[in-house]
């Protein structure tokens, strides 16, 4: 669902790009602006060289559009409506009108209206020379004789009337008071802007957004009364909120009388006076001024309340990560009607907590998810970034599979890494070997940014432990344990989900995207780089192994997960289900406070096969401050009372004894897990224990 390439433009009209005879088509009224107005600014386009389709006729003859006139509008690119006193009165005009709307609805025609000493509500509302002009028209239909051709009329005036609303609704310019010359000069400069957008040969290309896009769309085009004001577009870093706001804003910020375009909020709170120049950027955008004087930022919430009244506006708040930053840039006092605000943000519940929701009529508010790519689109997009087509090279299929697999859909790691293979000393091998070891710093900057603006010191610990540890877990399961650790706090995992570093399955699994595991485990990996004994958790295998066979343990680590699988898939056969009875999270009514897991497996691997997993306990006796333990697959030998006494979670998969040593004390634990292993009995002799 993102974006990010670029490729040959494709028109959703039958008429390509090379196929246009014309860049605009120019509608107005002969006798009010031919002479005058119109010709200058006919000029000013032909000088900017931009190819103008101009009616040289001085009269108009007949009731029906001429079929050149007709062909010039579909040929064209754009069309600038010069809507005069007299524009209406005109039969031709009109007709030019519709059809001009008619080809932006199904074909994506610019069209750029101006309002030539008119007001945008006559053109609207049919009032005065326009209200005038279309009574003309009706009291014309009524008397004609003809039932065919009163019906022709009747139709025809419907159409014009829509038309004129239609266009009246649009952004465009008005003339008033100001110099001609002035205005000229900025219709020039934004239609030229606007049409350099359709006349490069190269465009970003959505892959796997198109649906996001015309939810969007569908959503800035409704005007009625209930419709929803405020969209949140949220997901994780670097899936593309910013780009497709800002892309669905280019294509729609026109059909608006107003529009902005705040970009990047999140960094640029952080600068001095951050916030007042974001007020002054979006009051210059609404009121169409070239500069803004506020002196604090409540003067300037104070005067963009009242200017989100007056006009109809198209607001994209890009990077929220405060709700008082939503206070400060759109108050509490609503919208104008037909007014939108997009909003994009981390965090799912941010937008609802302004103060605008507080009020007596909330606006609607609806929230749009953005996920990552699917297998095939990921493909797509890697290989666009690496080879600079929509498929890998020759020989280059399975290793771009193995990436685009790594990255899960996130769209930036696929650009980032399929890019690096540009580099001419860059080689499959070098990018497959860093995969999972170190991640990239380009793709970690922007993902820790999530992590780096939690609430809490207590949420980043939570974090960094579920991304070590206990990803696939279950969550009541995960809260238990962590808990009685005193590691994050209750509504951790709440804070994390709505910031998008955590799902939750739908069986009540904690899931995390791979990039974001990998950056919880670099963070983890700075506390000491080159001493593993001095960081908090230990999970990768060798680093593991080298602290316990070396008796390296310290009182810093308070985690440690060792999965001898991991180093030797083929010490440990994976049993049948005939071989195996689960008992999964049971709890047992002597100990109701502790997560018990179990399994008795028969047929499994010899416990006196010597591995490289094998040491002594007493390499654990050092870690007196270990509280997560995991050791699966492992040959011990030595005392058990040698575990640390504070362990709250242990685990050890392919536990090779049949029974629980008597010398372990379990008064701290709260979870105890021996899936898949030789257990026939709890303890060899009755044993009665207390547990936390």
């Amino acid at each position: 669902m993102v974006v990010l390439t670029e490729i040959t433009e494709q028109s959703s009209s039958s008429t390509t790009l090379s196929t246009y005879d014309y860049d605009v088509f120019l509608s107005f009224r002969g006798e009010d602006t031919r002479h005058s107005f119109t010709d200058h600014l006919l000029k000013a386009l032909r000088e900017a060289t931009i190819d103008t389709f101009f009616d040289d006729a001085e009269i108009q003859i007949g009731d029906f559009l001429k079929p050149e006139l007709e062909k010039a509008i579909k040929s064209s690119r754009a069309s600038i409506i010069v809507l005069s006193k007299n524009y209406a009165s005109s039969t031709w005009c009109l007709d030019e009108l519709a059809l001009i709307m008619e080809q932006r609805r199904t074909s994506g025609h610019i069209v750029f209206p101006i309002f030539y000493h008119v007001k945008p509500s006559d053109v609207r509302k049919q009032r005065n020379s326009f209200g005038d002009a279309m009574a003309e028209h009706k009291q014309r239909m009524e008397t004609e004789l003809n039932s065919e051709k009163r019906s022709e009329w009747a139709h025809k005036i419907e159409k014009w009337k829509k038309a004129l609303t239609e266009v009246a609704d649009m952004k465009g310019e008005e003339a008033n008071d100001r110099r001609e010359t002035i205005l000229i000069e900025g219709i020039v400069k934004e239609i030229s802007s606007r049409l350099d957008l359709y006349k490069r040969s190269e465009i970003p290309h959505i892959i796997g957004m198109e649906s996001s896009i015309g939810m969007i769309t569908s959503f800035l085009k409704d005007r009625s009364q209930q419709s929803t004001k405020i969209l949140t577009i949220w997901g994780m870093a670097g899936i593309g909120k910013t780009y497709l706001a800002n892309y669905v804003f280019q294509l729609h910020y026109l059909d608006f009388e107003r529009s902005c375009f705040l970009e990047d909020i999140e960094r640029r709170c952080t600068q001095p006076n951050g916030l007042l120049d974001l007020q002054k950027q979006l009051l210059k955008d609404i009121q169409a001024r070239s500069w803004m004087d506020i002196d604090n930022v409540n003067a300037g919430t104070l005067k963009i309340e009242k200017s989100l009244l007056r006009k109809r506006i198209l607001l994209v708040l890009d990077g929220i990560n405060k709700f008082e930053q939503l206070d400060v840039l759109i108050g509490t006092k609503g919208l104008h009607p037909g007014s939108k605000i997009i909003i994009t943000s981390k965090n799912e519940s941010l937008t609802e907590k302004c103060r605008l929701f507080q009020t007596q009529v909330p606006p609607k508010h609806m929230k749009h998810c953005l996920q990552g790519l699917d297998d095939e689109e990921s493909l797509q997009l890697l290989s666009r970034h690496a080879f600079g087509c929509n498929e890998p090279n020759k020989g280059g299929n399975k290793q771009s599979i193995k990436v685009a697999k790594y990255c899960q859909g996130h769209p930036l790691a696929l650009k980032v890494l399929g890019s690096s293979f540009r580099r001419e000393d860059a080689t499959w091998e070098d990018i497959l070997e860093s995969l999972g070891k170190e991640i990239n710093p380009d793709i970690k900057k922007v993902l820790k940014i999530s992590y780096d603006t939690l609430p809490s010191e207590k949420d980043k610990e939570l974090f960094k432990y579920i991304a070590c540890l206990f990803v696939g877990e279950d969550r009541k399961f995960t809260e238990d344990i962590l808990k009685a650790c005193d590691i994050g706090k209750s509504s951790g995992i709440k804070v994390l989900i709505n910031r998008c570093l955590l799902t939750l399955e739908s069986s009540d699994k904690l899931t995390m995207h791979q990039l974001l595991q990998d950056m919880g485990k670099d963070i983890v990996h700075q506390e000491s780089l080159k001493k593993p004994w001095k960081r908090s958790i230990l999970w990768h295998h060798e680093e593991c192994l080298d602290v316990l066979q070396n008796r390296q343990g310290t009182t810093t680590t308070q985690g440690l997960a060792l999965d001898m699988r991991t180093f030797e898939n083929e010490i440990w056969k994976e049993p049948s289900s005939a071989n195996m009875q689960m008992f999964g999270f049971r709890s047992y009514p002597s100990f109701s406070c502790l997560w018990w897991l179990f399994g008795w497996v028969s047929g499994m691997c010899s416990s006196s096969r010597k591995t490289k997993g094998d040491f002594e306990t007493l390499a654990l006796s050092e870690m007196r401050n270990l509280k997560l333990l995991q050791l699966n697959y492992v040959q011990l030998s030595g005392s058990y009372k040698n575990f640390p006494h504070g362990i709250r979670w242990l685990c050890m998969h392919g536990f090779p004894l049949s029974y629980i040593p008597s010398d372990l004390e379990m008064e701290n634990l709260v979870a105890l897990d021996l899936s898949n292993s030789k257990l026939q009995q709890l303890w060899k002799k009755p044993k009665v224990t207390e547990v936390s």
